[in-house]
């Protein structure tokens, strides 16, 4: 019943805006046709709520957006979604199909920094603006591109590696085991770590990493092996469902040998409050977030909780499965939004400029003074990460409000 209101709710929005567009003289109505944005993600991975979560959040801002009045006069924006599986090849292809498409300004990518990676010589030959609203790697904004046609609104693994490491230091942690998936994501956390050890706290010690693959169906002499190194807690670096593997494991050992495990944020893009079910309350596990709407009261965040609840049938903030992959969607398309009219035009090379030029954006996770800057694509800093926990009934909760 929910996805039937939801598909009548757009095809009313379609038919209003083939009404409008119809109604107006030819000439005009030819100049007023949709402005298109594109999301390129994760859509048929496994279990994934992130691809799902990013659409949500776009398409609650378009719809916003829309209803009052659109882009460049009157254009409504409208999403194309194009599915990658997580494979680099069919994202390059993906993204010049998009590159080809008429007065398409952007497009989104998902969660998976090394597909996202693989992709920044395309993005920047084609010329085509990528939004990134999750994938953390260092390296997708500092790419060397110049000029940068990438703009992120989402964590840097240079923010989630030190609040882990501040977290743990906070708990009387010192001595510290990484456990990552063998990726360019993980190798650009291991970096991170490395750096905030060796410059902002020498006190902290990182005795070891273990790697691990995307297939392996066991993880814990690996987790052993830190333990024996002296790691009084362990750096996650995965995805749902090696967390879910690994956190089953040390649920499985005698309390003592439980170390706390601090997570980066890869772990909320799947379903992993149902895969791992009763081992969660087992172990010590926190992890990166850069925004949660539990406790939230503004206006905003009920305007957007309603859409989502009117829209995709979320009961409450509870129910959102990857939230900040809403939110961040949310805030950068309406940043898009106003890059577009600040153009005044759907050329990309404007509208690129003119997100570096975007000002005073009251969003949803903050309010951003300047999203973008030419020597600065990424919109949020080290001090909007925040702790969490998966509940009891799955909802991801800042700690002040969780267990422990």
């Amino acid at each position: 019943m929910v996805v039937k209101a939801i598909l009548v709710r757009w095809a009313l929005v379609s038919l209003l805006w083939t009404l409008i567009l119809t109604s107006l003289p030819v000439g005009v109505a030819a100049t007023k046709g949709p402005v298109l944005i594109g999301l390129d993600a994760e859509f048929s991975w496994p279990g994934s709520t992130s691809a799902q979560a990013i659409e949500q959040g776009i398409l609650i801002a378009i719809d916003e957006i829309n209803r009052s009045g659109g882009v460049l006069g009157g254009r409504p924006l409208e999403l194309v979604k194009k599915d990658n599986g997580t494979i680099p090849a069919r994202s390059i292809r993906n993204l010049r199909e998009f590159a080809q498409a008429t007065d398409l300004v952007a497009v989104f990518c998902g969660r998976f920094s090394p597909t996202v990676i693989e992709a920044l010589e395309t993005v920047h030959a084609l010329p085509l603006i990528l939004l990134d609203p999750w994938a953390a790697a260092d390296l997708i904004t500092d790419n060397g591109f110049s000029p940068n046609y990438v703009f992120r609104l989402s964590l840097r693994d240079s923010h989630a590696m030190p609040a882990l490491l501040r977290y743990g230091s906070s708990k009387g942690i010192k001595t510290f085991g990484m456990m990552a998936l063998n990726t360019t994501w993980g190798r650009s956390n291991l970096a991170a770590a490395e750096q905030y050890a060796a410059k902002a706290r020498p006190q902290l010690k990182l005795v070891g990493v273990r790697w691990f693959n995307w297939q392996d169906q066991s993880l814990l002499d690996k987790y052993l092996d830190l333990k024996r190194l002296g790691a009084k807690a362990i750096l996650l670096v995965a995805n749902d469902r090696e967390a879910t593997i690994l956190l089953k494991e040390v649920a499985s050992l005698p309390k003592a040998d439980r170390l706390p495990v601090l997570s980066h944020w890869g772990v909320s893009g799947g379903q992993m409050s149902e895969a791992a079910g009763s081992v969660l309350p087992e172990v010590d596990f926190v992890m990166v977030q850069t925004y949660s709407f539990i406790g939230d009261e503004r206006p905003r965040t009920r305007q957007v909780l309603d859409a989502a609840n009117l829209l995709f049938g979320f009961p409450d903030a509870r129910a959102i499965a990857s939230p900040t992959g809403l939110a961040h969607a949310y805030d950068l398309t309406h940043i898009l939004a106003r890059a577009i009219n600040h153009a005044g035009s759907t050329d990309r090379l404007a509208v690129r400029q003119a997100l570096e030029e975007v000002r005073d954006y009251d969003g949803l996770i903050k309010r951003y003074r300047r999203p973008f800057d030419a020597g600065r694509h990424d919109a949020l800093s080290e001090s909007d990460v925040i702790m969490t926990r998966y509940a009891p009934d799955g909802a991801i909760v800042p700690v002040a409000h969780g267990r422990r």
